[in-house]
């Protein structure tokens, strides 16, 4: 009997939100709460990353009440879900995250070719797929053969009971998937890491100083020729554990030992793809980018924004990435 791997759709109802750049001081009061004082706050999934562009914020309903209304806010409609994927072991603790290579043709693909937008946020310890709550019997149909499909309720899985649709799914139509995006890849050297809850106090200055003080002015649009450093930063307070990506140079600003290596120590590269805000209904843009990388078997980190994507890929299989996605590409 083949081992099936584990789908978990994780219990948290998330909201999926753009903050403009210049109406960062009106939510600073909330973010500052649930990445710092989360305690203070019912919010168990917050992750805010800093863009050139803007703020995407992916927050569950607690959280979400933290921040204030303005039109500074732009929150994409519907809920959304959150899956993993972990190679079996029942409890969530002792599970392995498989990484976003692997789970490109098994969950990315699949989903793309029947039409499902995905959100994709990578983390330190895993990788979530956010697909919006009203897709989820389409999800749970389109991926029952390949998983065992299981719902997470306070660290416990239950079996999730297909919804019971089986009529009327058309059989997916497998099109090519051509990259349409600009890609682009900045000169930044990027690390993917994490710190221990209990030293988060004593780099909380710090973190705030990175997160809302050090953008600088605001970039001039840069052209997708001008591969020049990026403004990125990403923090996210998942159940409890941490992570963080952030430049090499942001990493030089933090207290020896602070921050957890990762097992290479290794830096990665960025392809950004976008130009335009993507628009949450364009399916496929995660697996245009991830499939290649999966026939290519480089391992990646992937983190959607509101307005770009963005595949973390190790420095030295860049070229061969960006050789790879520009072949497929129509957009140059």
């Amino acid at each position: 009997v083949k081992q099936l791997m584990e789908l978990h759709i994780l219990e948290h109802s998330l909201k999926v939100a753009s903050i403009e750049k210049e109406g960062i001081q009106i939510c600073t009061h909330g973010l500052i709460k649930l990445a710092f004082l989360a305690s203070k706050t019912r919010c168990k999934f917050f992750s805010l990353t800093e863009t050139p562009e803007d703020y995407t914020i992916i927050v569950d309903e607690e959280g979400f009440k933290e921040l204030p209304q303005s039109e500074h806010i732009s929150v994409a409609d519907a809920t959304w879900l959150a899956l993993n994927v972990v190679s079996g072991g029942g409890n969530a603790s002792n599970s392995q995250p498989i990484g976003v290579t692997k789970i490109a043709k098994s969950v990315i693909a699949p989903l793309a070719d029947h039409n499902i937008s995905v959100f994709m946020l990578s983390t330190y310890q895993t990788d979530f797929i956010l697909v919006r709550e009203r897709d989820l019997p389409m999800v749970m149909h389109t991926l029952s053969s390949e998983f065992t499909l299981l719902r997470v309720v306070n660290g416990e899985t239950f079996a999730a009971h297909d919804l019971g649709v089986t009529n009327g799914f058309v059989k997916p139509k497998l099109v090519p998937r051509p990259i349409i995006h600009p890609l682009s890849s900045p000169s930044n050297m990027f690390c993917v890491t994490s710190l221990d809850p209990d030293t988060l106090p004593s780099v909380a200055t710090l973190l705030m100083d990175v997160m809302f003080y050090s953008g600088g002015p605001k970039e001039s649009g840069a052209s997708s020729e001008d591969s020049s450093h990026i403004r990125f930063f990403s923090f996210s307070l998942i159940e409890g554990y941490i992570s963080l990506v952030m430049d090499e140079q942001t990493t030089q600003r933090f207290p020896n030992n602070v921050l957890f290596t990762s097992a290479s120590g290794e830096l990665w590269k960025m392809v950004r793809i976008g130009g335009q805000p993507l628009g949450f209904d364009e399916c496929g843009i995660v697996a245009q980018i991830s499939e290649p990388l999966a026939t290519a078997d480089i391992p990646a980190y992937y983190i959607s924004t509101f307005k770009f994507d963005h595949a973390l890929v190790p420095e030295e299989n860049i070229q061969s990435v960006i050789g790879a996605l520009r072949t497929k590409s129509t957009a140059q």
